[in-house]
């Protein structure tokens, strides 16, 4: 495994830009995991399938392409809560697994966000964070990316999204939402988004020189 950069952290904290900012820094892939549940999520909804039934959500996952990653859909605020509630299921999170890993086991390295890459995914990355926001602020980002979709949702539903999520994440028996006891804690409540991803590279540089 090369160097690989893990970042985790709730929904609408940052994470993903920085993530991605990171990649084009060091020049390596970047693999954003909650699009693999936000697409099992979908494509199971479009089978007219339930989210709940855990059978049938492995199965999506099992039959997943790439390329579905691409789909506008999985951005959606519909995509987000399919997410959330297919990934509590234990055969989801088995079946991506593998590809979760192989991705990380590129050389010369690897830029992978979520929410359980520190803890479960690679444990053994050389730098971590866990990225978060206040869900005030969290709900006021995911409320001015989901209008500027054309989305029509209030900031207080959004709100009530987000803590739900933060609930049902760091509640589910397999693979929960945790900071990893060596990912460096990147709070960007107060934050602009250069401010935030030169936190981030400074932690990155650190990690990096030992």
């Amino acid at each position: 495994m090369g160097f690989v950069i893990a970042v985790d952290g709730p929904a609408a904290s940052g994470k993903g830009t920085i993530a991605s900012r990171l990649a084009a820094h060091y020049g390596l892939p970047m693999l954003d995991t909650g699009l693999l549940y936000r697409a099992v999520g979908v494509r199971l909804l479009d089978a007219g399938g339930d989210l709940d039934d855990a059978a049938a959500a492995e199965a999506s996952a099992r039959d997943l392409d790439l390329a579905e990653l691409e789909r506008p859909e999985v951005r959606t605020r519909a995509a987000g809560e399919a997410a959330s509630r297919v990934a509590v299921h234990p055969g989801v999170r088995k079946a991506l697994f593998d590809l979760q890993r192989a991705f990380a086991a590129q050389d010369p390295g690897a830029v992978l966000d979520g929410r359980d890459i520190g803890t479960v995914i690679a444990p053994e990355a050389p730098a971590k964070l866990y990225v978060t926001a206040s869900a005030e602020v969290r709900a006021d980002r995911r409320w001015k990316q989901l209008t500027g979709q054309g989305e029509s949702v209030t900031f207080d539903e959004i709100l009530a999204d987000i803590k739900k999520r933060d609930e049902r994440d760091g509640g589910r028996k397999d693979a929960p939402m945790t900071q990893a006891v060596d990912a460096i804690l990147l709070d960007t409540s107060e934050m602009t988004i250069s401010q935030a991803f030169d936190a981030a590279l400074r932690i990155v540089e650190t990690a990096r020189a030992r």
